[in-house]
């Protein structure tokens, strides 16, 4: 598939779409990134992009997350904070970075655009397409009505029996399916009270598309910059030589049910976690605070602490053999990997 590097990784079978490797080497992880993302075009990006930095540390003593330490940053823009991860990663390459944003769009709007992989993809927002997309470089009349959202309502298309058109595989999997019949309870609570968001959706609370048009310029230059990007290709971590590991995250799976909007639930929130979980009990007062501030400060720091609890997963990713999600991608989530019945 164009833009793909070659595989790394043991001989395995493959699971619902997704390879596990076999056990990792006993390499440390150096650095965990969770980066809770924007789409706002104008300075609102400084204030709502966040970045939760852990790194290992081989002293000991209190103020210790798991091994390392964890520091919470805000303030900068998007292109600020591909520098950013750039600089991380030639630091310290053995690292992955979780990102709040779509990677892809269902594989039927690929195919629509001559896209054969997510590179190509990238390519193709990158050449203008995606502002496009964002009716910002178009007139009203020529907007396509499938990118909607505030004032736009949704398309008929995308209404009814007609909704999972406007998702990928992955957006199904783990907004909606797990609240039908079947479908894992525990996992149905993380996204009570949760509207599914579309990547299709540019506007209004929570949507999720702005941000993911704008932010996959940036995915491919840290892709061409030496990232490697989880499904679409297998980590390579526990290697001679690593290159740091893009994926993508949904927030709402790693937080769970919270008011995050509301400052004094997410106070109330943190101390809870505090009380019954080293890895938040770590964590320094200067950073809890800045969470307790910002909605997205709280979104990025508790997917950090999340990512450094299941670090060792990340050097098993494989790059999936099923080919759609070959062009739409899978949302990480704490045993992705794993053998599930109701797995990706």
């Amino acid at each position: 598939m164009p833009g793909e590097r070659r595989r790394t990784g043991s001989s395995v079978q493959p699971l619902d779409g997704v390879r596990a490797a076999g056990a990792p080497e006993n390499r440390p992880m150096q650095r965990v990134v969770a980066v809770d993302y924007s789409g706002d075009k104008g300075p609102g990006q400084r204030k709502k992009i966040w970045a939760a930095v852990w790194t290992a540390s081989a002293r000991s003593g209190t103020g210790r997350v798991g091994g390392g330490s964890m520091r919470l940053e805000g303030g900068r823009s998007r292109e600020e904070l591909n520098a950013f991860l750039l600089a991380l990663a030639a630091e310290t390459p053995k690292m992955v970075v979780g990102i709040d944003c779509c990677f892809s769009y269902p594989a039927w709007f690929l195919a629509e655009h001559g896209c054969a992989s997510v590179f190509d993809l990238w390519r193709h927002v990158a050449a203008g397409h995606g502002e496009r997309w964002l009716g910002t470089t178009c007139a009203e009349h020529e907007r396509d009505e499938r990118f909607w959202g505030r004032p736009h309502k949704r398309p008929a298309q995308f209404c009814g029996v007609n909704l999972p058109r406007m998702m990928r595989r992955t957006d199904m999997e783990n907004k909606i399916e797990q609240a039908l019949a079947g479908g894992d309870a525990a996992r149905a609570a993380l996204m009570r009270g949760i509207t599914p968001k579309s990547p299709f959706q540019i506007g209004g609370s929570g949507s999720v598309g702005t941000g993911s048009l704008r932010g996959m310029p940036w995915l491919e230059r840290m892709h061409e910059a030496g990232f490697r990007v989880w499904p679409f290709e297998s980590a390579a971590l526990d290697v001679e030589k690593p290159q740091p590991l893009l994926v993508e995250m949904y927030t709402r799976l790693l937080t769970g049910p919270v008011k995050k909007a509301n400052g004094e639930a997410r106070r109330m929130y943190l101390q809870a976690r505090q009380r019954t979980d080293p890895l938040y009990a770590g964590l320094s007062r200067a950073v809890l605070e800045k969470a307790e501030g910002s909605e997205d400060a709280f979104d990025a720091l508790v997917c950090g602490v999340e990512m450094v609890r299941h670090r060792a997963e990340f050097a098993q990713l494989q790059q999936t053999e099923d080919p759609t999600l070959r062009l739409e991608g899978i949302t990480w989530r704490p045993g992705v990997f794993e053998a599930h019945p109701n797995a990706i």
